[in-house]
């Protein structure tokens, strides 16, 4: 029986835009095509995915006093989670827009997100975030804080688990001085690359043994359409995702599966059997058009029949 866990999430929610392309996209031209908006966020996205299988959620995240700010709060409100976020009245509210080809994979992406810079680190000495930390149990946070609000971060849960998103290749160097604190680390194959110091195409074992030196304990590696690298106390192991025929839109997926990886492994499950919950829900993901999937527990069990045991487990 799979028991139930709170998580506190401090990170990012913001407002998500996405464009995708009508047919083949042409570098350097103007392509034809829709744009979506929504809330999203790393941080709010796992989490929310989280609160999909059982976990109780509360956010600390700072936005604008405008629409997009209202739109962010009531998404939060809307999903069952805390709010203890800051809201300052003459910012905007921090915003990431994705390009999409046809078939649903990333061309490019653009943050606006100096509020996160400006903002997080005071948050973490306020005592809505020192009261939250008493009832939760568990920590996720993502690169969109400053270095400066990581190290206060990790400094100040004492021996709570720290679970960390690694956002993008440009910012996941950020947490570089906390790798040891982390329980686990979530991140693409690209930023993994970013944080070892490693070039696109270095062995596995090469970029784990990197990885471990640096002090990171724990780590799940993606690498969108192909396998998943495992890091665990310096041993790797692999997984296969099951084929999704039906891709939507991969936005979202990664979060997915951070979110409920770790509220699999707060709820007692061990690290491998967690990762396939989240490859499950990362699935389910793809294939819908929101970046935060409406699966519940049943349609997840049943997704996660197709996904296969971790190798080398």
């Amino acid at each position: 029986m799979i028991g139930r866990c709170s998580i506190l999430a401090v990170g990012g929610a913001h407002i998500d835009r996405r464009g995708v392309v009508s047919g083949p996209y042409r570098p350097g031209a103007s392509n034809p095509g829709a744009m979506r908006e929504e809330v999203g966020g790393g941080a709010f996205n796992a989490l929310r995915n989280a609160c999909r299988v059982g976990a109780q959620g509360a956010m600390l995240s700072v936005r604008g006093g405008d629409a997009a700010g209202q739109m962010v709060e009531h998404a939060i409100i809307a999903a069952g989670i805390s709010d203890i976020s800051a809201t300052f009245l003459d910012r905007s509210t921090p915003s990431y827009t994705a390009i999409l080809e046809e078939t649903g994979e990333l061309v490019c992406g653009f943050a606006d997100m100096a509020l996160y810079e400006q903002a997080f680190d005071k948050q973490l000495r306020r005592h809505p975030f020192r009261d939250a930390i008493s009832g939760t149990d568990g920590i996720l946070t993502d690169a969109n804080l400053p270095q400066p609000a990581l190290e206060r971060l990790a400094g100040s849960i004492r021996a709570l688990p720290l679970f960390a998103i690694g956002v993008s290749p440009a910012k996941i160097q950020r947490l570089e001085p906390i790798l040891k604190s982390l329980s686990m680390l979530f991140m693409n194959r690209n930023e993994a690359c970013a944080l070892s110091g490693l070039g696109a195409g270095a062995p596995d074992e090469t970029l784990g043994r990197a990885l471990s030196e640096k002090g990171l304990a724990r780590a799940v590696i993606t690498a969108g359409s192909g396998g998943l690298l495992l890091l665990d106390a310096g041993r790797l192991a692999k997984l296969t995702p099951p084929e999704v025929r039906n891709v939507r839109d991969v936005t979202g997926a990664g979060d997915a599966l951070a979110g409920v990886t770790l509220a699999r492994m707060l709820q007692g499950l061990d690290f491998h059997q967690a990762v396939r919950h989240g490859i499950a829900a990362a699935s389910l993901t793809i294939e819908s058009e929101t970046v935060v999937a409406d699966f519940d527990e049943a349609e997840l069990l049943k997704r996660l029949a197709d996904v296969p045991e971790v190798i080398g487990a």
